[in-house]
Protein backbone atom coordinates (compact mmCIF):
# COMPACT_ATOMS: atom_id res chain seq x y z
CA UNK A 1 0.00 0.00 0.00
CA UNK A 2 1.39 3.47 -1.07
CA UNK A 3 3.02 5.72 2.10
CA UNK A 4 0.44 8.62 2.40
CA UNK A 5 3.04 10.31 3.79
CA UNK A 6 5.59 10.21 0.76
CA UNK A 7 3.17 10.17 -2.35
CA UNK A 8 0.51 12.72 -0.82
CA UNK A 9 1.16 16.86 -0.34
CA UNK A 10 2.97 17.22 2.85
CA UNK A 11 1.97 20.66 5.25
CA UNK A 12 4.45 22.11 4.07
CA UNK A 13 3.73 21.31 0.43
CA UNK A 14 0.68 23.18 0.99
CA UNK A 15 1.41 26.00 2.90
CA UNK A 16 4.65 27.13 0.28
CA UNK A 17 3.04 28.10 -2.55
CA UNK A 18 4.66 31.00 -3.53
CA UNK A 19 3.73 34.91 -2.36
CA UNK A 20 0.04 34.03 -2.57
CA UNK A 21 -2.13 33.55 0.59
CA UNK A 22 -5.79 32.94 0.15
CA UNK A 23 -8.61 34.04 2.84
CA UNK A 24 -12.12 32.80 3.13
CA UNK A 25 -12.86 34.88 0.42
CA UNK A 26 -10.99 33.29 -2.02
CA UNK A 27 -11.68 29.78 -1.03
CA UNK A 28 -15.31 30.45 -1.38
CA UNK A 29 -15.05 31.82 -4.66
CA UNK A 30 -13.03 29.29 -5.61
CA UNK A 31 -15.68 26.57 -4.39
CA UNK A 32 -18.36 27.98 -5.92
CA UNK A 33 -16.31 28.12 -9.32
CA UNK A 34 -16.35 24.25 -8.64
CA UNK A 35 -19.85 23.93 -7.45
CA UNK A 36 -20.96 25.12 -11.03
CA UNK A 37 -18.58 22.55 -12.20
CA UNK A 38 -21.31 20.00 -11.15
CA UNK A 39 -23.76 22.03 -12.09
CA UNK A 40 -22.55 22.03 -16.05
CA UNK A 41 -22.11 18.05 -15.52
CA UNK A 42 -25.60 17.99 -14.59
CA UNK A 43 -27.07 20.43 -17.45
CA UNK A 44 -25.28 18.22 -20.21
CA UNK A 45 -26.12 15.30 -18.75
CA UNK A 46 -29.89 15.77 -18.66
CA UNK A 47 -29.86 17.38 -21.84
CA UNK A 48 -27.93 13.71 -23.33
CA UNK A 49 -30.28 11.69 -21.24
CA UNK A 50 -31.19 9.54 -23.70
CA UNK A 51 -28.58 8.96 -25.42
CA UNK A 52 -26.46 5.44 -24.92
CA UNK A 53 -22.87 7.13 -25.33
CA UNK A 54 -23.91 9.76 -22.49
CA UNK A 55 -21.03 9.52 -20.25
CA UNK A 56 -18.41 10.22 -22.79
CA UNK A 57 -20.10 12.43 -23.98
CA UNK A 58 -20.91 14.55 -20.53
CA UNK A 59 -17.20 14.05 -20.43
CA UNK A 60 -16.63 15.93 -23.57
CA UNK A 61 -18.85 18.45 -23.33
CA UNK A 62 -16.84 18.87 -19.85
CA UNK A 63 -14.15 19.83 -22.00
CA UNK A 64 -12.19 16.20 -20.53
CA UNK A 65 -11.49 15.60 -24.34
CA UNK A 66 -9.88 12.39 -23.54
CA UNK A 67 -12.86 10.85 -22.13
CA UNK A 68 -13.69 10.49 -18.18
CA UNK A 69 -10.87 7.93 -17.70
CA UNK A 70 -7.96 9.31 -19.28
CA UNK A 71 -8.41 12.86 -17.84
CA UNK A 72 -8.13 11.15 -14.12
CA UNK A 73 -4.37 10.61 -13.35
CA UNK A 74 -4.39 8.79 -10.19
CA UNK A 75 -1.58 10.69 -7.29
CA UNK A 76 -2.62 13.91 -9.40
CA UNK A 77 -2.51 16.01 -6.13
CA UNK A 78 0.97 15.53 -5.40
CA UNK A 79 2.03 15.98 -8.96
CA UNK A 80 -0.38 19.43 -9.33
CA UNK A 81 1.33 20.67 -6.38
CA UNK A 82 5.12 20.13 -7.41
CA UNK A 83 4.16 21.98 -11.08
CA UNK A 84 2.28 24.75 -8.48
CA UNK A 85 5.96 25.06 -6.98
CA UNK A 86 7.51 25.02 -10.27
CA UNK A 87 5.74 27.34 -11.98
CA UNK A 88 4.08 29.55 -9.27
CA UNK A 89 0.58 30.18 -7.64
CA UNK A 90 -0.41 33.05 -9.07
CA UNK A 91 -4.12 32.87 -10.08
CA UNK A 92 -6.88 30.23 -9.70
CA UNK A 93 -6.11 28.27 -12.71
CA UNK A 94 -3.09 26.88 -11.09
CA UNK A 95 -5.05 25.50 -8.21
CA UNK A 96 -5.84 22.34 -8.06
CA UNK A 97 -8.03 19.98 -5.66
CA UNK A 98 -9.66 16.81 -5.85
CA UNK A 99 -13.04 19.08 -6.40
CA UNK A 100 -11.53 19.41 -9.82
CA UNK A 101 -11.29 15.70 -10.44
CA UNK A 102 -13.67 14.20 -13.09
CA UNK A 103 -14.72 11.41 -11.08
CA UNK A 104 -15.42 13.05 -8.25
CA UNK A 105 -17.62 15.91 -10.09
CA UNK A 106 -19.56 12.98 -11.97
CA UNK A 107 -20.05 11.52 -8.86
CA UNK A 108 -21.06 14.24 -7.44
CA UNK A 109 -23.15 15.39 -9.73
CA UNK A 110 -25.02 12.18 -10.29
CA UNK A 111 -25.60 11.70 -6.53
CA UNK A 112 -27.13 15.09 -6.16
CA UNK A 113 -29.73 14.29 -9.07
CA UNK A 114 -30.68 10.78 -7.46
CA UNK A 115 -31.22 12.97 -4.35
CA UNK A 116 -32.95 15.98 -5.49
CA UNK A 117 -35.88 14.27 -7.27
CA UNK A 118 -36.58 12.00 -4.41
CA UNK A 119 -36.72 14.71 -1.97
CA UNK A 120 -39.44 16.49 -4.11
CA UNK A 121 -40.83 12.83 -4.13
CA UNK A 122 -40.48 11.96 -0.60
CA UNK A 123 -41.54 14.90 1.06
CA UNK A 124 -45.19 13.77 0.51
CA UNK A 125 -46.18 11.12 3.05
CA UNK A 126 -48.74 9.24 0.49
CA UNK A 127 -46.42 9.04 -2.31
CA UNK A 128 -43.42 7.58 -0.02
CA UNK A 129 -43.61 6.04 3.42
CA UNK A 130 -41.36 7.30 5.95
CA UNK A 131 -39.34 3.88 6.63
CA UNK A 132 -38.92 3.95 2.59
CA UNK A 133 -38.05 7.37 2.71
CA UNK A 134 -35.25 7.18 5.12
CA UNK A 135 -33.55 3.82 4.27
CA UNK A 136 -33.58 5.23 0.26
CA UNK A 137 -31.57 8.24 1.35
CA UNK A 138 -29.40 6.51 3.96
CA UNK A 139 -28.33 3.72 1.00
CA UNK A 140 -27.91 6.96 -1.26
CA UNK A 141 -25.74 8.19 1.55
CA UNK A 142 -23.64 5.21 2.07
CA UNK A 143 -22.31 4.93 -1.57
CA UNK A 144 -21.57 8.26 -1.81
CA UNK A 145 -19.74 8.19 1.04
CA UNK A 146 -17.29 5.13 0.11
CA UNK A 147 -17.41 6.69 -3.29
CA UNK A 148 -15.76 9.80 -2.37
CA UNK A 149 -13.56 7.98 0.55
CA UNK A 150 -12.42 6.00 -2.76
CA UNK A 151 -11.94 8.91 -5.37
CA UNK A 152 -9.37 10.18 -1.71
CA UNK A 153 -7.33 7.07 -2.23
CA UNK A 154 -7.25 7.26 -6.34
CA UNK A 155 -5.88 11.09 -5.89
CA UNK A 156 -3.32 9.78 -3.36
CA UNK A 157 -2.21 6.91 -5.91
CA UNK A 158 -3.43 4.50 -3.53
CA UNK A 159 -4.53 2.05 -6.24
CA UNK A 160 -5.03 -1.20 -4.39
CA UNK A 161 -7.09 0.84 -1.76
CA UNK A 162 -9.37 3.07 -4.09
CA UNK A 163 -10.00 -0.60 -5.87
CA UNK A 164 -11.47 -2.12 -2.43
CA UNK A 165 -13.50 1.37 -1.34
CA UNK A 166 -14.94 1.42 -5.06
CA UNK A 167 -16.17 -2.35 -4.30
CA UNK A 168 -17.50 -1.31 -1.03
CA UNK A 169 -19.10 1.75 -2.85
CA UNK A 170 -20.72 -0.92 -5.90
CA UNK A 171 -22.30 -2.66 -2.98
CA UNK A 172 -23.78 0.05 -1.62
CA UNK A 173 -25.12 0.71 -4.77
CA UNK A 174 -26.58 -2.40 -5.37
CA UNK A 175 -28.05 -1.90 -2.03
CA UNK A 176 -29.81 1.42 -3.29
CA UNK A 177 -31.09 -0.34 -6.24
CA UNK A 178 -32.19 -3.44 -3.47
CA UNK A 179 -34.09 -0.38 -1.87
CA UNK A 180 -35.94 0.65 -5.24
CA UNK A 181 -37.38 -3.05 -6.08
CA UNK A 182 -38.82 -3.59 -2.98
CA UNK A 183 -42.66 -3.89 -2.62
CA UNK A 184 -42.94 -0.90 -1.31
CA UNK A 185 -41.55 1.39 -4.47
CA UNK A 186 -43.77 -0.90 -6.95
CA UNK A 187 -46.12 1.44 -6.91
CA UNK A 188 -46.67 3.91 -9.95
CA UNK A 189 -45.91 6.92 -7.78
CA UNK A 190 -42.38 5.79 -7.52
CA UNK A 191 -42.49 4.42 -11.59
CA UNK A 192 -41.06 7.13 -12.76
CA UNK A 193 -38.39 7.79 -10.36
CA UNK A 194 -37.44 4.37 -10.12
CA UNK A 195 -36.72 4.34 -13.91
CA UNK A 196 -34.58 7.07 -13.89
CA UNK A 197 -32.66 6.42 -10.71
CA UNK A 198 -31.52 2.74 -12.11
CA UNK A 199 -30.50 4.75 -15.23
CA UNK A 200 -28.38 6.85 -13.01
CA UNK A 201 -27.13 4.16 -10.74
CA UNK A 202 -25.73 2.02 -13.71
CA UNK A 203 -24.09 5.18 -15.14
CA UNK A 204 -22.45 5.09 -11.65
CA UNK A 205 -21.59 1.55 -11.62
CA UNK A 206 -20.29 1.99 -15.56
CA UNK A 207 -17.90 4.99 -14.48
CA UNK A 208 -16.84 3.28 -10.77
CA UNK A 209 -16.08 -0.15 -13.05
CA UNK A 210 -14.38 2.05 -15.58
CA UNK A 211 -11.94 3.74 -12.45
CA UNK A 212 -11.20 -0.20 -11.20
CA UNK A 213 -10.08 -1.50 -14.25
CA UNK A 214 -7.74 1.52 -15.03
CA UNK A 215 -6.58 0.94 -11.23
CA UNK A 216 -5.80 -2.24 -11.58
CA UNK A 217 -4.14 -1.43 -14.62
CA UNK A 218 -1.72 0.90 -12.64
CA UNK A 219 -1.02 -1.79 -10.35
CA UNK A 220 -0.20 -5.08 -12.84
CA UNK A 221 2.66 -2.71 -14.16
CA UNK A 222 5.69 -3.51 -13.25
CA UNK A 223 7.90 -1.13 -10.60
CA UNK A 224 10.46 0.82 -12.21
CA UNK A 225 13.58 0.47 -10.66
CA UNK A 226 14.75 3.71 -9.12
CA UNK A 227 18.44 3.01 -9.80
CA UNK A 228 18.30 2.59 -13.54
Amino acid sequence: MSNYDSDGPSDSEWEDRGDLAWNEFDWERYLRDQDEAVNRYLAHYESLRDSPDRIDEVAKRMDWESGLLNEVDPGSASEAVEDIEAEGFDSEADVYTLHKNPIFISTRALYLLLRRNWELLATDPHKVSQTMAVRYLSALHAGEDLAMQAIHALEFGDYAMAVSLFKRALGALNQTLARLNEPAAAGNTLADYSTCAHAILFDLREIWLRVIGECRSELERPVEDDDE
